[in-house]
């Protein structure tokens, strides 16, 4: 029985998101959630990487030995990550300073590499293509929640627009790095909470 399309991306937004269900690619998400901006950027990125490596492995999934799968698996991801940087050089600059070494660091993003290993080298090329589509927007969709929290408590700002009046006391801790913790732990609370409401519901909806 096929998957269909839309319950392969809906899983990688919902059921196996990256960061609130698999709790894969924590560092770049606490590293450069400090505002809206960033997370997108970091995200648009991710999925692109995602989208590429999974297509292309996919493709060569067959002619790929088995021993030599991982070494080729992170030379076709490294060219990926080689393009979005050499882009966001060239057409946003300050988008690529803003991320920094968290950029090239996607070649070893254990998100990429799990989908390329568990996915992509096991499923043909519409599947992989629409199984980093949902992977990569369901981390893009994580980091963009941290991020939005992170910016406007931590500077009163959302997409640099300021939101507050003069006499706003932005909570400093919220931009630096425990503040990455705290509210990936409080997100991940109220993620928990839901599910565990709605786990509720069926079950009652079930007993009747």
């Amino acid at each position: 029985m096929k998957t269909k399309p839309l319950a392969i991306i809906k899983n990688g937004i919902f059921d196996e998101n990256p960061i609130f269900k698999l709790m894969l690619g924590l560092c770049p998400m606490l590293a450069v959630t400090t505002a809206a901006f960033n997370g997108i950027g970091m995200g648009l990125a991710a999925m692109f990487v995602l989208v590429g490596s999974n297509v292309v492995i996919a493709l060569l999934r067959n002619f790929i030995p088995a021993k030599i799968r991982i070494p080729a698996f992170i030379v076709i991801i490294a060219s990926f990550v080689t393009m979005v940087q050499l882009l966001l050089k060239a057409f946003i600059p300050a988008l690529d300073e803003a991320l920094g070494l968290f950029i090239p660091l996607i070649v070893v993003n254990c998100i990429i590499l799990g989908r390329a290993e568990a996915y992509a080298s096991k499923n043909p090329v519409g599947a992989s293509l629409l199984d980093g589509i949902g992977m990569g927007l369901g981390f893009m969709i994580a980091l963009f929640i941290v991020a939005s929290i992170r910016e406007i408590l931590g500077n009163g700002t959302f997409f640099d627009i300021t939101l507050f009046g003069p006499d706003f006391q932005p909570m400093l801790l919220m931009i630096g790095s425990p503040g990455g913790f705290i509210t990936l732990g409080l997100v991940l609370a109220l993620i928990n909470h839901i599910t565990k409401k709605r786990q509720q519901r069926r079950q009652a909806k079930g007993a009747r």
